[in-house]
């Protein structure tokens, strides 16, 4: 398939539209993040650059622990059947190969984590504790997995900031989705002076912990009745596998699509 500048356009402006829905807030969660733009506003340049490195080192920090689980010396595993053996030939694949693939991938995942919820539900809450790290894990590396998928190389310091802010734009429902998207934008352009809402983005990291505390929350209260722990496990697991899986198969799709609109 031949990928034409209207047919890249066509499918940038798609990835556009989801990005508004997903940063599409009501008026009373709007409201709530006024106080974090007029601090973006109002506070010294300095300041929010001081602030936003250490966001970014806290990103890369949480990121490192999982840098073990996906590696790009098995990308033939990926693309099986086709003559695919480095990223460079991953990237020489059309977008509609790398997007069947991640969907693929994607898929699978799912799967895991209904199994993964389900036998960590059945122990209630003794199991409950190796269930956070087995998510997080199974998340960190679907992210990895799709980065590979699209060309990229998950182990690179870039790569690693950049999952990292895919998960906290998932879990940031409320406040945040608009600075990690303009921040996400600009990753390609490290010496492009861009401005960064770092206010925004600590209310977002807020709002990943908050979210971990409220799904786990839940599934702890539910785990204490029989078979309850079992469906709530396995639905919690992989419906917050399928917020990830989706976000980094839309953003990283938009990258590899501006990048060839670009070329």
């Amino acid at each position: 398939m031949t990928e034409s500048k209207e047919w890249l356009e066509q499918e940038l402006a798609t990835i556009h539209k989801w990005e508004k829905d997903q940063s599409d807030l009501w008026f009373w969660e709007r409201l709530g993040r006024l106080p974090f733009k007029l601090l973006d506003k109002f506070t010294p340049a300095f300041i929010q650059k001081k602030m936003s490195e250490m966001l970014d080192e806290m990103g890369k920090y949480i990121q490192s622990g999982g840098s073990y689980l996906s590696s790009v010396s098995k990308v033939t595993e990926y693309y099986p059947g086709k003559n695919v053996e480095t990223l460079d030939d991953v990237r020489q694949l059309s977008i509609v190969e790398m997007d069947e693939t991640s969907e693929s991938l994607s898929k699978n995942r799912k799967r895991i984590a209904t199994a993964q919820g389900a036998s960590t539900g059945v122990g209630g809450i003794f199991t409950l504790a190796i269930d956070i790290p087995l998510l997080l894990g199974l998340q960190l590396k679907t992210l990895q997995d799709i980065a590979i998928c699209y060309g990229y190389d998950p182990g690179e310091q870039k790569e690693r900031l950049f999952i990292v802010k895919v998960l906290q734009f998932v879990s940031s429902d409320y406040v945040g989705k608009q600075a990690i998207l303009a921040t996400l934008s600009k990753i390609d352009n490290p010496d492009e002076d861009t401005e960064r809402f770092v206010m925004s983005e600590l209310q977002g990291w807020r709002e990943v912990f908050f979210t971990f505390r409220d799904q786990f929350g839940w599934k702890k209260l539910f785990q204490m009745i029989p078979i309850a722990g079992l469906l709530i496990g396995a639905f919690t697991n992989r419906s917050a596998v399928k917020d990830i899986a989706e976000a980094g198969r839309m953003l990283y799709r938009k990258r590899k699509i501006s990048e060839r609109l670009t070329n």
